[in-house]
């Protein structure tokens, strides 16, 4: 099974485990087993949970889709938290222009994997985790699979990646899994979660039957309806939802790890407020801004058509003037 101690070398000893560095590493690292110690490791988020909260993290399964910027970032969040269980799914590799902000982006690991490269890094983080591989990513046919024992997911899927996310999220709707999606908008986080029983992820966006560049847009003013990014965008050449491009920051990343972080912790736990849609958040740490934001109808209502609109009408003034 993928993810078990012996994957890594490592050994159950009186329920601790013996960690050994690779060999590429051994030279750097006194030759010595290192014990590993649940309790310990993750003894100083005590405080902020409980010790059963903590042993009860221990017990929970999380998965994450798309394995770069934000999901990488999540991934390994997670597992400092204390989450000893994951289902990881990604089909791509590192490749230079990730290096600004994908936490698994290095040059030792540039061509490689980055669902190889972030289960090496949990693991490192705790070699006890339980890891259920999807190295084709996620798609309709193996999203029962993907979503089978979880807990919560939690999206690290591209931007773009509208086909792979819209199924995903009606999935997490059919079987009851909380979904909480935190996207890196400029130099902030804008989240929203998906909750059973409530309004679903296609109810809040209404994306279906729509051309990608009306879905991107879509996507875009639903996450973040106060838009709190636009006013320093400094290069809007730089944003063409036609060649699924947009640029993004390494503060957005870590900030969305951040807060989805913490929506999965209080989905796990039990407690504090989860805000579900059409109520959801946007922090901008450029603008020391945070709003809480409350959309009825998601896409749908007057405001947001009213808001579609106008972003409209500005990428179509964009367009004209990239073509002149």
């Amino acid at each position: 099974m993928p993810g078990t101690p012996r994957d890594r070398g490592a050994s159950a000893v009186g329920g601790d485990s013996i960690i050994r560095p690779p060999a590429d590493r051994a030279s750097m690292i006194p030759d010595q087993p290192r014990i590993f110690d649940y309790c310990l490791a993750f003894s100083r988020n005590i405080g902020w949970v409980t010790d059963a909260e903590q042993q009860a993290l221990r017990t929970k399964r999380v998965a994450i889709a798309g394995l770069g910027g934000v999901g990488g970032a999540q991934a390994l969040t997670l597992a400092r938290l204390g989450v000893a269980a994951f289902n990881l799914a990604d089909f791509d590799q590192f490749d230079l222009a990730n290096l600004n902000r994908q936490a698994g982006a290095t040059i030792c690991t540039l061509g490689r994997p980055k669902l190889d490269v972030v289960m090496e890094m949990v693991r490192e983080i705790n070699p006890e985790v339980d890891i259920r591989a999807f190295p084709d990513g996620v798609a309709e046919r193996n999203l029962r699979e993907f979503l089978a024992g979880v807990d919560v997911y939690v999206d690290g899927l591209d931007f773009f990646a509208f086909a792979a996310r819209r199924a995903t999220f009606a999935a997490c709707a059919r079987l009851g899994v909380p979904a909480v999606t935190a996207a890196p908008l400029g130099m902030g986080v804008a989240l929203l979660n998906f909750l059973p029983g409530r309004m679903t992820f296609e109810e809040y966006f209404r994306l279906e039957g729509q051309p990608e560049s009306e879905q991107a847009l879509r996507f875009l003013v639903g996450l973040s309806p106060a838009m709190l990014q636009r006013a320093y965008l400094a290069d809007r050449s730089r944003v063409d939802f036609v060649a699924q491009r947009g640029p993004s920051t390494a503060m957005a990343c870590q900030l969305c790890a951040g807060v989805a972080a913490t929506e999965a912790l209080k989905i796990l736990l039990g407690r504090g407020e989860v805000l579900a849609a059409p109520w959801g958040m946007q922090f901008d740490a450029y603008r020391n801004r945070m709003v809480r934001t409350w959309r009825p109808g998601g896409n749908a209502s007057l405001l947001q058509r009213v808001t579609l609109a106008i972003a409209r009408r500005q990428l179509v003034r964009m367009a004209s003037r990239e073509g002149v």
